[in-house]
């Protein structure tokens, strides 16, 4: 290949611009004996064969209108569709739960994804990138064998990207690109335009991804994201060039498998000099986390050339030629793809440890809500209630008239005393260790999950927390415990109230055993012993009856004897059914309580933990079959 002067760019450019308006009618004459006409590089290649007296050869006119021969990239069974699927199922079960920007990557990978599938995948487009000056439009040349790029020492000379095709029905693709149809070219007719390896290449020459114009800058970027493949054309002076490593090559550190990495300008270098630089390049590649492809493992392609001189070009040409040939850029950028966006979301989707609620945690939770609602108390209070029903129904009418006494609510009585020793900061703390319970489990669930995942399970409790206290003093008031009507203030009283009310104004008494009665018949002939002996004793007194105070006195002891002993014997018989009525009523009110929390709040809490299991199984789907160990 020949260097191209700049008085042969000006002709170059001038002639361009002079044919531009007659493009329709050269292609046309051109197409009506059968050539291939493209303006300016035509008519120089048939001049050239016309001095050489050879034959033009002759190519297929460029379709690129036709219709794009779609292929499937990959088997039904390939790991990248069933990702694909996996990463669209992510994002939708996220949105609700992620903020938009966390998901903008993920969803622009998907849109791109579809796009690239719904085009032809006979193709492959490789971008040729590169530093002002580092002879990437004079590489991109001489792989088409013919000068389409313009070159010269003009900075910046490529403005705009410029496409070659070595095939039709890349249009789509090159309009996705956004290529303008000026600017698309087809490969100077000789050896590299029949190459076979090629065929399906769509080379695309980029502007510097350094120019000082910024436009230019986001055309390398917009069409980088959109390639299939990159060559990465690098000069002796700018190599190790900062901008080029941290903007690009670092963060595409994942897609080494459809890269390539030229050091141009090798001609410039005397000695062993280009060894050199291409040893400390692939250290640099190194550092920045690119895999090289040395030893048949998979990576980018570090290499070293002269597009000038032509030297290592047509090893670079066969290189590509492999690699368009085997058909699966397109897949391996997306593949990439898909992993870069893993990666990126990996922080919102893997937890560290093994979050959940466990065992021990829900029983926590009940415990505290147990604590909170008075069960021990409310079984203490039943437990009470079953002994004082038991020493009202077998103790003695003296003791029984004692206590209705008490009950009448005078000062002094017990009932009264017992209320007064009510502690009123257990009442007034009771909501407090409810939302202490509920603060509390929730953390547990959200130990180690992402930060939005934790975040959703603090709000899934917190939101059912709310009414939890009312909920639980209406349970305490159906129970009786101590002091529930007045836990949850006036609202919640008068529910309880209304509860009690709809149980009959008063708690049901507990049931009497079998052997009450005759307990009961017991204590009674007590009575009537001593009412008995003692009327004895009076007639005696008074002269009605004959004297003998023997008698009289031990039926009337007998009867003041056996009276408490008759209820001292009750008294330790209903011990242990009061014990067990008791636990019973603690263990009723404890399971409603862990009915009402687990419907309110760990019912919500796990819910979130399985949409968060089942993002996580997405999650994993999505890195299981990655292609760069992301």
């Amino acid at each position: 290949m020949t260097a191209v002067t700049d008085e042969d760019h000006g002709k170059g450019k001038g002639k361009s611009r002079g044919d531009s308006g007659e493009k329709t009618d050269g292609a046309k004459d051109g197409r009506a004996d059968g050539r291939w006409d493209d303006g300016l590089i035509a008519r120089r290649a048939a001049a050239a064969a016309q001095d050489a007296d050879e034959p033009v050869p002759v190519l297929a006119p460029a379709d690129d209108d036709a219709e794009p021969q779609v292929e499937a990239y990959a088997p039904a069974d390939g790991p990248l569709p069933t990702r694909l699927d996996a990463l669209r199922e992510l994002v939708g079960l996220s949105r609700a739960r992620l903020d938009r920007d966390t998901l903008a990557e993920a969803g622009r990978v998907l849109d791109e994804a579809a796009a690239r599938q719904r085009l032809s995948s006979r193709h492959t487009v490789i971008a040729v990138a590169g530093a002002t000056g580092s002879g990437k439009s004079t590489l991109f040349n001489a792989l088409a064998g013919a000068p389409i790029s313009d070159t010269g020492l003009r900075r910046p000379t490529t403005s705009q990207p410029i496409a070659c095709s070595w095939t039709d029905g890349a249009a789509g693709l090159l309009d996705r690109l956004a290529v303008p149809g000026r600017l698309r070219r087809r490969p100077h007719p000789g050896p590299a335009a029949f190459d076979e390896a090629l065929q399906g290449l769509v080379l695309v020459d980029l502007p510097d991804h350094d120019s000082a114009a910024t436009e230019h800058r986001d055309q390398v970027d917009r069409v980088l994201a959109l390639v299939d493949a990159v060559i990465w054309v690098v000069d002796p002076e700018k190599y190790a060039d900062a901008a080029l490593h941290e903007r690009y090559l670092r963060p595409l550190a994942g897609h080494a498998e459809v890269t390539f990495v030229v050091l141009n300008q090798t001609d410039r270098l005397p000695g062993e000099a280009a060894d050199l630089v291409l040893d400390d390049l692939r250290r640099l590649l190194d550092e920045d986390g690119i895999a090289l492809g040395e030893h048949g493992e998979p990576g980018a392609t570090v290499m070293s050339l002269s597009a000038l001189t032509g030297d290592g070009v047509p090893e670079l040409r066969e290189m590509i030629g492999r690699f368009v040939s085997d058909r699966t850029a397109a897949t391996r950028r997306l593949s990439a793809d898909v992993d870069a966006a893993a990666a990126r979301l990996r922080r919102v989707y893997v937890a560290e440890g093994r979050p959940g609620l466990g065992e021990r945690a829900r029983e926590e939770f009940t415990d505290r809500l147990a604590e909170a609602v008075g069960a021990a108390a409310a079984g203490q209070a039943a437990e009470r209630e079953w002994r004082r029903n038991a020493s009202r129904a077998c103790g003695t009418p003296w003791l029984r008239l004692w206590r209705w006494y008490e009950n009448r609510g005078l000062p002094g009585s017990l009932d009264r005393m017992g209320q007064a020793l009510t502690p009123p900061e257990e009442e007034l703390t009771a909501r407090q260790r409810v939302e202490q319970a509920v603060r509390i489990v929730a953390d547990d669930a959200a130990d180690g999950l992402p930060g939005p995942w934790a975040q959703a399970v603090r709000e899934a409790a917190f939101t059912g927390a709310q009414g939890l206290p009312e909920a639980l003093d209406e349970l305490a008031a159906k129970a009786g415990a101590p002091g529930a009507a007045k836990r949850g203030g006036g609202t919640e009283t008068g529910k309880a109230k209304g509860t009690v009310d709809r149980l009959g104004g008063r708690q049901p008494k507990p049931p009497r055993p079998k052997w009450w009665p005759a307990a009961v018949l017991a204590q009674a002939s007590m009575t009537l012993l001593q009412i008995f002996g003692g009327l004895w004793l009076v007639g005696q007194i008074i002269g009605v009856l004959e004297p003998g105070l023997v008698t009289p006195a031990l039926i009337m002891l007998g009867g003041v004897v056996g009276g408490p002993l008759v209820e001292w014997a009750c008294a330790a018989a209903i011990r242990g059914p009061a014990r067990r009525y008791g636990q019973d009523a603690e263990r009723r009110l404890r399971e409603a309580a862990a009915g009402c929390g687990r419907a309110r709040v760990l019912d919500p809490v796990a819910a979130e933990l399985v949409r968060y299991r089942e993002v996580r199984e997405r999650y994993v789907t999505v890195t299981e079959f990655s292609t760069t160990g992301r």
